[in-house]
C-alpha cells in the first residue's frame, strides 16, 4: 500500500510541477497530507503495540533477575529459564524489524547463541517436571502456579512453597503437554494441555511475541490426546470448540466427523465415565511403588529414633587419626548395616571439592554390558578427581580409611566421583556393585565394589533422599555428612538388600562425592567369616 501511495505522489509531482502556483493545488496537498497522517497514525499504533509488547517481555524477564543471587533451586524457575533462552528469546529477536539498532541486538544474540540451551535441554526439563509430578504426587495446577501441592485432588497439602514463586505461562504448560504428546504419553499430556487451554482462554485475544503455542493448538492436541485415551465425547467437544477459532481447518473438520461417527455407532460411550489413565509402564523399574513411597517420606523415619539399637556415638575405631576428632556416628540401620558420619567434611572442603569438579562435569553414565551409556533413569553430571589434584583429596582418602578401616586410595578404591543433580535429578533403584563380570567395574582388576562411601556436599531443600528399597528406609541429604554401607557379603556375594536410589531433587542443588572401595587389598581389613554364608 505504501509503495502504491508513494508512486501516486511521484506521478502527481511530475504532472503538476507547479503546485505552489495555485491555492487549489496547495489545498489538494493538504488533503494529501491528511492521508499521510492516517497512514502514519496507523503505523504508530502498530509500532506502539509492538514496543509495548517488547517492554512487557523485558519487564517480565527483568523482574525475575531482581531475585537475590542465591543458587537456582526451584525446578519451575529452571524449566522456564531454559525454555525462555531456547525459544522465547529467539522468537522475540526474529520478530523485530531490520533497523540498525535491532541489527546490534541480533548480532549480540547470535554471539551468545552457542551458550544457549538447545531443544533437548528444554525437553529434558519438561520430562523432569513430569517425573517430579509422579514421584511426589504433585498437582499440575499447583506446579503451574509455582507451588508444590501433593496428594489426591480432594486432599491437597502444600509440600513446598518458594519465597519467590515462579509461575508458568500458558505456553510453558503447552510445551510440557506437547513433549508428553510426542511420546504418546497421554497420562501426562492431558493435565498439562488442560492447564494450557485454561490459561490460553483467560488471555485469548492477547498475543505474546515469545509464545509458540496458541489456544487453537492446545485444544487440537488436547482433543486428540483424549481420543487416544478413549474419551471420544470429550475429544469431540474440544474439537468443536477448536473449529470455532479455526473454521477453515479441514483436518479438524474430518476429526469431528470421525468422532461423531464413532459415537453414533457406540451411543453408550458418550455417557460412560472418563477412562482411567494409566501411567506409562517402566519396565526397568519393578519396585516403583516402594521407591516412590520412600521418596515421599523425604528421608523422615521417626520410628528409628525409638529403637535403642539405632544410636549415635563418638567413634575412634582405634585409629590415631580419630583420637582428637572422633567421628560423629549415627547408626541408621543394622540389617543391612548403614551408618551416617555427621560433619565428615567442613564447609570449606565441600566447596573446594565442588569447585575442583565443576569444570570437568559431564553427563553421568551407567554400565551397559562392556560399554557405558547415558540413560533417562540417571539424570546428573559427574566428574572424577584424582587424589593428586589437591591435598584436600589426599586428606579425604586418609579420613575415609580411618572411618572404614579399609584402603581408600587407588588402586584399592576408585578415584573420587563428584556428582551434581539437575532439574528433578535422580538415580532410580540400582546396585553399586557389579552384577555381571562384563561390567566396567572389573576393568581395573581389583575385584567388585565391596563398599560405598558417599559424602553429601550440599543441603537440599526438598527431595533427593537416598532410598534403600528392599531394606525399606530412606535417609535425607545431610550437608557435610557421609553415609557408608557394604555392597558385598563377606563371602563376596552381592547383598541384594543394598538396592538403593537417589530420589529426584524437588527443590535445591544436590552435590555428592562417591568413593567406591574394591575387594582386592581388603582381605585382612575385612576377612571372610567362619560361616561361608556370611
Amino acid at each position: 500500500m505504501w509503495i502504491v501511495f508513494f508512486f501516486y505522489l511521484g506521478c502527481l509531482e511530475v504532472i503538476s510541477g507547479d503546485m505552489y502556483s495555485s491555492m487549489l493545488t496547495i489545498q489538494q496537498a493538504l488533503d494529501t497530507e491528511k492521508i499521510l497522517m492516517e497512514h502514519l497514525g496507523t503505523y504508530l499504533e502498530e509500532e506502539t503495540f509492538r514496543l509495548n509488547d517488547l517492554r512487557r517481555f523485558y519487564n517480565k524477564v527483568r523482574a525475575l533477575h531482581r531475585i537475590d543471587g542465591s543458587p537456582v533451586s526451584d525446578p519451575v524457575f529452571a524449566y522456564t529459564l531454559l525454555k525462555r533462552l531456547q525459544s522465547e528469546w529467539l522468537n522475540v529477536v526474529n520478530s523485530l524489524e531490520n533497523t540498525e539498532n535491532i541489527r546490534e541486538l541480533k548480532d549480540g544474540y547470535e554471539k551468545m547463541e552457542k551458550n544457549l540451551p538447545v531443544v533437548e535441554d528444554v525437553e529434558g526439563a519438561a520430562k523432569a517436571l513430569m517425573r517430579l509430578q509422579d514421584v511426589y504426587s504433585l498437582n499440575v495446577k499447583g506446579l503451574a502456579q509455582g507451588v508444590f501441592h501433593s496428594g489426591s485432588t480432594s486432599q491437597l497439602s502444600v509440600l513446598y512453597q518458594p519465597d519467590q514463586v515462579s509461575s508458568m505461562s500458558a505456553d510453558d504448560c503447552f510445551h510440557i503437554g506437547k513433549v508428553a504428546y510426542d511420546m504418546e504419553d497421554f497420562y501426562h499430556s492431558i493435565p498439562w494441555l488442560e492447564e494450557a487451554v485454561s490459561k490460553f482462554r483467560d488471555s485469548y485475544g492477547r498475543w505474546f511475541t515469545e509464545d509458540q503455542g496458541s489456544l487453537e493448538a492446545a485444544l487440537d492436541y488436547l482433543a486428540f490426546s483424549y481420543y487416544k485415551a478413549g474419551n471420544v465425547s470429550r475429544a469431540l467437544y474440544l474439537s468443536r470448540e477448536c473449529l470455532l477459532y479455526d473454521p477453515y481447518n479441514m483436518r479438524l473438520a474430518e476429526n469431528i466427523a470421525k468422532y461423531e461417527k464413532i459415537l453414533e455407532e457406540t451411543p453408550d460411550q458418550e455417557s460412560e465415565e472418563e477412562p482411567y489413565l494409566l501411567r506409562p509402564n517402566v519396565t526397568h523399574l519393578r519396585t516403583r511403588d516402594q521407591y516412590e513411597r520412600l521418596c515421599q517420606n523425604l528421608g523422615s523415619q521417626p520410628y528409628h529414633y525409638e529403637d535403642p539399637k539405632h544410636k549415635c556415638l563418638y567413634e575412634t575405631n582405634s585409629s590415631p587419626f580419630l583420637i582428637l576428632q572422633p567421628l560423629k556416628t549415627e547408626v541408621v540401620n543394622l540389617e543391612p548395616y548403614v551408618i551416617l558420619y555427621h560433619d565428615f567434611v567442613s564447609d570449606y572442603e565441600a566447596e573446594k571439592i565442588k569447585k575442583l569438579a565443576a569444570p570437568w562435569l559431564q553427563r553421568s553414565v551407567v554400565a551397559s554390558g562392556v560399554q557405558q551409556a547415558q540413560v533417562e533413569y540417571r539424570i546428573s553430571k559427574s566428574a572424577w578427581l584424582k587424589d593428586t589434584v589437591d591435598p584436600i583429596l589426599q586428606n579425604l582418602d586418609v579420613r575415609i580409611a580411618a572411618a572404614t578401616g579399609l584402603h581408600a586410595k587407588a588402586p584399592y578404591a576408585e578415584y573420587l566421583q563428584v556428582v551434581n543433580y539437575g532439574i528433578g535429578g535422580h538415580y532410580e533403584p540400582h546396585f553399586d556393585h557389579a552384577t555381571s563380570r562384563k561390567s566396567p567395574v572389573y576393568s581395573t582388576n581389583t575385584g567388585n565394589r565391596i563398599a560405598t562411601f558417599m559424602i553429601y556436599l550440599s543441603s537440599v531443600d526438598v527431595g533427593g533422599s537416598t532410598a534403600f528399597i528392599y531394606a525399606n528406609f530412606s535417609t535425607p541429604v545431610v550437608k557435610n555428612a557421609a553415609i557408608f554401607w557394604w555392597n558385598l557379603h563377606k563371602n563376596g556375594e552381592g547383598n541384594e538388600d543394598m538396592l538403593h536410589a537417589g530420589c529426584p531433587v524437588l527443590v535445591g542443588s544436590k552435590w555428592v562425592a562417591n568413593k567406591w572401595i574394591h575387594e582386592y587389598g581388603q582381605e585382612f581389613k575385612r576377612p571372610c567369616g567362619l560361616n561361608p554364608g556370611d
